[in-house]
């Protein structure tokens, strides 16, 4: 893993993240490097990654406290419309769910030359 359980609790200022099972942390944090490969197009594993840059690391640990919110049992019978604490804040859909962290303004740097993601493909048939 890129990051640790303990960088996303230490982040965190949600008792249900900082509380989490650190076997359940590691899961969101898989969900997290799959959402920014992605985004990027590689697994930040080159060398050239060590150590990993401060706003792949902010990224990261943004995508794995939303996972952990998101695969929380709390987090789905939410009623929250909007909350903040401090200088964080989040927001609640009306279907309960938390909106996923935009984090390609941290992650677009990194993004591989050339890479484009599969959803955005555009694919075309002849007539």
């Amino acid at each position: 893993m890129l990051i640790e359980p303990t960088d996303v609790a230490s982040y965190s200022v949600y008792d249900r993240v900082k509380n989490r099972p650190e076997e359940l942390l590691a899961q969101d944090i898989i969900e997290a490097e799959a959402e920014a490969a992605l985004i990027t197009g590689h697994r930040f594993e080159d060398s050239l990654y060590d150590p990993l840059p401060g706003k792949v690391k902010l990224a990261l640990v943004k995508l794995a406290q939303y996972f952990a919110l998101v695969n929380s049992d709390e987090s789905a019978s939410s009623s929250y419309q909007y909350e903040k604490m401090g200088d964080y804040s989040y927001t609640v859909s009306g279907e309960g769910r938390i909106q996923r962290p935009e984090v390609y303004h941290l992650l677009e740097e990194f993004i591989k030359p050339g890479y484009v993601p599969e959803s955005s493909r555009l694919k075309v048939r002849s007539l």
